[in-house]
């Protein structure tokens, strides 16, 4: 592989400055959801006192998860050796930590008091999930951001393989927290599965790469740097790995839910009676997140279209959504089950469907936490050179003639 020269973008062009402006347009939508949202009362939300985490915890906990997704180009790159993977490091690290930013920033907003931050900081309670994952979050930024320092500091490269397996380390263990905060609420009979934090460090993966794919493939064509197949073929098929991965383990754990009794209720209701959660499960989740994307990423007549490529991430993108909604809104709309083995029936809602539709203000607050990671990225790379100049196959590929 010859010597990779990173250069920051130009980003003089009006596309640049409308791409800004409009990414700081939905971001301020975003704030005046927020605002409504708040001078009004959650009532005008589709939440409840039987759901409270709507459609921006939807949004939120996909970007949290993706987070972690992101780096996986940089991990594969120090930890495992493989170097066509080495060029792509900075920038898999800063989508990373803009991924991140993103999903906390929903996560606030939506919570109505993000001053309360600073209690959650200041004060830890060690027996609580949710406690851990603030430690995580931050632990997180700082890892990743001394990741970049070393990969950027020609002086500090010595440490970048030891710093790329802390963060390697820390973005697992982050994941396995996310994922745990669904596995240890027994309360609810969707969450309660210890194979939640695997799959969430699975769906991860499939997740972080797709948004990878999607912004290099973007990042390159709009300004013109040549980008070679032999990077694109090498995250093709990764992408088609962590996509038969997570249907894997999605399977895994229906049918483990399916062979133990106190679950059949839960597992009818997502699979078969649910209506809009079996519809998003079938149709979303599984078809156009998972089956179809698997097909084409291996026909073989679209294996060399990148356009295809993009249209497989941006399906992934979709069903990881419906994957979130099926799990986090359908997880709390199913009753709980407070007398196992009665039927329960109050003026409390007890035993009944819960019903939740999302409102527009939730989905523009959601949609603007996509909005802050993308300007990061969109602005931190014309401050600093997170880009090779090109990823030419001659440049990347050992093996290119």
């Amino acid at each position: 592989m010859k010597k990779i020269e990173y250069t920051k973008i130009k980003g003089q062009s009006l596309a640049y400055y409308g791409l800004l402006a409009g990414l700081g347009f939905m971001i301020l939508m975003g704030l005046l959801a927020t605002w409504y949202m708040e001078h009004n009362g959650h009532y005008v939300t589709g939440m409840s006192n039987q759901i409270v985490w709507g459609m921006p915890h939807v949004f939120a906990v996909f970007l949290i998860v993706a987070a972690s997704g992101a780096l996986n180009v940089a991990s594969i790159a120090s930890v495992f050796g493989k170097k066509i993977y080495d060029p792509l490091s900075r920038l898999s690290a800063l989508l990373a930590i803009a991924l991140l930013a993103g999903g906390l920033v929903v996560l606030l907003l939506d919570l109505g008091r993000p001053d309360r931050l600073i209690v959650a900081i200041t004060t830890y309670n060690f027996k609580s999930i949710f406690a851990w994952n603030i430690i995580l979050y931050t632990g997180f930024f700082a890892i990743v951001g001394g990741y970049l320092w070393m990969m950027m500091d020609h002086n500090m490269h010595q440490f970048k393989k030891k710093v790329g397996l802390a963060a390697f380390v820390w973005r697992l263990v982050l994941t396995t927290g996310t994922g745990s905060i669904f596995g240890f609420l027994v309360a609810r009979s969707a969450y309660d599965a210890a194979i939640m934090a695997p799959m969430f460090v699975i769906m991860s993966f499939s997740f972080g790469l797709a948004i990878f794919i999607l912004v290099l493939m973007a990042a390159y064509n709009w300004t013109g740097r040549e980008l070679g197949d032999a990077v694109i073929a090498r995250l093709r098929n990764l992408l088609g790995v962590f996509v038969a991965s997570v249907l894997y383990i999605t399977t895994v754990y229906h049918l483990t839910n399916l062979y133990i009794t106190e679950h059949h209720g839960v597992e009818q209701f997502i699979l078969r009676d649910g209506g809009i959660y079996t519809n998003l499960f079938w149709i979303g989740q599984v078809l156009v997140g998972g089956l179809i994307p698997l097909a084409l990423i291996y026909a073989p007549g679209v294996k060399n279209c990148r356009k295809t490529l993009g249209l497989i991430s941006t399906m992934i993108i979709i069903g990881g959504l419906c994957q979130m909604y099926v799990i986090i809104i359908g997880g709390q709309a199913y009753p709980m089950e407070i007398f196992p083995g009665y039927e329960v029936s109050s003026s409390f809602f007890d035993g009944i469907v819960n019903q939740y539709a999302p409102t527009l203000p939730e989905i523009i607050l959601g949609l603007s936490g996509m909005a802050v990671s993308l300007l990061l990225v969109t602005f931190m790379i014309k401050v600093l050179s997170f880009l090779p100049t090109s990823l030419a196959d001659s440049v990347t590929d050992p093996h290119a003639k």
